[in-house]
């Protein structure tokens, strides 16, 4: 199977026509470089070649090519932390900043779409956190509560209002948050890549930084065909560092996340399967998540890869899924199947590095990178631009090892194969 099938899958095929950059040649000079071509790295380039700032972008592969074309699309508020655990983990001060900065980050990320006329299958209907477990339900109590005592729109449907929202009898109730909706994730990414072009920024792919240096007026980057001299510079690598940004890698924990989609769905079970095409995810600890696309596909993911071996051991426990989940969809062929991989930490709370004194970075968004991408890159570009770190709703950290982040990558990769193996047998 093609390489591109088992990464990009659906979002490849069904994304308009990608910008068309090149690799950068020559020697090049800007005000702020920006490294990645992601949500965040995209965003920054937008919002300061907006301002009137000379940008360049640097991206290894193309745009999209890590997570921001690989993920659900489900464009969330906040983290996946409930609001009273994130103000113990990151206190009341920064806590709160963040709470109000991610719960509305949803807002920037359709404004964006509008302003520019992004084509991207962007729904706003709202999400649907499922309760499969009566543990999971009492959660889902919690989270209503705590993020209702701040205003947010969210509201627990019972069952018969969540089977009627979901199309399935197996959930206990579902979290409805009105804040969030669905996105075609690359064709997103497109999307602010073609806006920043439009403002005069200058993009280029397959452009890896194998090297950085710095010098009395700012850095040079190297790239293999390059090089660019910049007065700031803006790290937007994630979970694909890549090249002169492999240590970045200790301080963080991989995480991998697949889909499959089946065929556009007809009939009963076209009107009755999310009907509405809310985004939604359950509350195992191995998760799945379900959406519709545009054009009416039922897509089902959960953790783990599906290259070798997995792909048949995932595919199957899908149709066992959307037998056991959605009976009224029968037997259906999956069309496409991929995967990706996202950055964790140990508590779940985005990092913020300022690695140099103009050489900043964000990261570790945890599996939500559509919002909190978009706002932070922003915040990185006015921060690069003379703001203050004051407006960033996080501390300066450094980057520090995790020193058991590949047991629990492996625990992960093996935990979800193994679950996955056994799930819904019976």
């Amino acid at each position: 199977m093609h390489e591109k099938s088992l990464s990009h899958g659906l979002w490849a095929d069904t994304a308009p026509p990608a910008p068309k950059l090149t690799p950068i040649e020559g020697e090049h000079s800007t005000d702020v470089a920006v490294i990645g071509g992601g949500y965040t790295g995209l965003s920054a380039a937008l919002h300061l070649a907006k301002a009137g700032r000379d940008t360049i972008l640097l991206e290894a592969e193309d745009i999209g090519y890590g997570g921001a074309g690989r993920n659900v699309g489900l464009v969330n508020a906040g983290l996946w932390l409930m609001p009273e655990e994130l103000l113990r983990l990151a206190g009341p001060d920064y806590g709160e900043k963040l709470l109000a900065v991610l719960g509305d980050s949803p807002d920037l990320v359709y404004q964006l779409i509008s302003e520019y006329e992004i084509e991207c299958e962007a729904l706003r209907n709202g999400t649907l956190h499922c309760a499969d477990s009566k543990s999971g339900l009492k959660a889902l109590r919690q989270r209503e509560a705590q993020w209702q005592h701040r205003g947010a729109p969210v509201s627990l449907l019972d069952r018969d209002e969540t089977a009627a929202r979901t199309g399935s009898r197996c959930f206990l109730g579902a979290l409805m948050d009105k804040r969030a909706g669905t996105i075609q994730p690359l064709s997103y990414a497109y999307g602010l890549a073609r806006a920043a072009l439009k403002h005069g920024a200058r993009l280029f792919r397959n452009s890896p930084v194998t090297g950085h240096e710095k010098g009395r007026d700012g850095y040079r980057l190297i790239t293999p065909q390059g090089t660019v001299k910049a007065k700031a510079v803006i790290i937007a690598v994630h979970a694909y560092p890549g090249f002169a940004f492999q240590s970045i890698k200790k301080s963080m924990i991989w995480m991998n996340f697949f889909q499959f989609a089946t065929p556009p769905l007809d009939g009963e079970a076209s009107e009755s399967v999310l009907p509405g095409h809310q985004g939604s995810w359950d509350t195992n600890l191995i998760l799945s998540s379900y959406r519709r696309d545009a054009a009416g596909r039922l897509i089902v993911g959960s953790i783990g890869t599906v290259n070798g071996f997995a792909y048949g051991l995932h595919e199957a426990w899908v149709k066992r899924t959307i037998a056991k989940t959605f009976p009224q969809v029968g037997e259906v062929p999956l069309e496409y199947g991929w995967y990706g991989t996202f950055a964790m930490n140990g508590n779940h709370i985005p990092r913020f590095h300022v690695l140099d004194e103009n050489m900043v970075m964000v990261t570790s968004y945890n599996g939500r990178g559509i919002g909190p991408g978009t706002v932070f890159g922003k915040l990185l570009a006015e921060y690069i631009m003379g703001g203050s770190a004051e407006n960033i709703p996080l501390p300066i950290l450094k980057p520090e090892t995790i020193k058991t982040r590949l047991f629990w990558e492996l625990f992960y990769e093996t935990g979800a194969r193994m679950y996955h193996f056994i799930q819904r047998r019976f």
